[in-house]
């Protein structure tokens, strides 16, 4: 039995809109995955405690506010202090392509801009989930 693939969606800081963040979730359900979503204002740690306790291997962060240059790093920092690294981080929303290219030098695995297509996404994840 082929196990399915679990994917955490979170929206981090203050961002309150979570329309973007409910339609990824549904599509990657809708492919078949397993999809957690955390909810409005998560802070780093909460998403690395709930991506521990659900045993993801994708995290989703939608990202709105323009607060990715301080969340990612630390989603990221806090997966490698629990040891973590193979849980892929994928980021959302509305972010230059200067922070961009920074965040997958930091260890994003991609990074989705607006109008991005939910096929693409789905694509993506199911790649990002196979173990290495």
């Amino acid at each position: 039995m082929e196990s399915r693939i679990r994917v955490l969606i979170a929206k981090p800081g203050l961002d309150g809109h979570d329309r973007g963040a409910k339609v990824i979730a549904r599509a990657l359900r809708d492919a078949g995955m397993e999809v957690i979503y955390t909810g409005l204002r998560q802070t780093p740690e909460m998403i690395v405690t709930a991506a521990l306790q659900e045993d993801v291997q994708v995290i989703g962060l939608s990202i709105l506010s323009g607060a990715h240059m301080a969340v990612v790093p630390r989603v990221l920092q806090l997966l490698r202090e629990k040891e973590m690294e193979d849980v892929a981080v994928i980021v959302g929303g509305i972010i230059p392509d200067e922070d961009a290219r920074e965040l997958k030098h930091l260890g994003a695995a991609a990074v989705f801009p607006p109008g991005s297509s939910l096929e693409e996404i789905v694509a993506f994840v199911r790649q990002a989930a196979q173990p290495a």
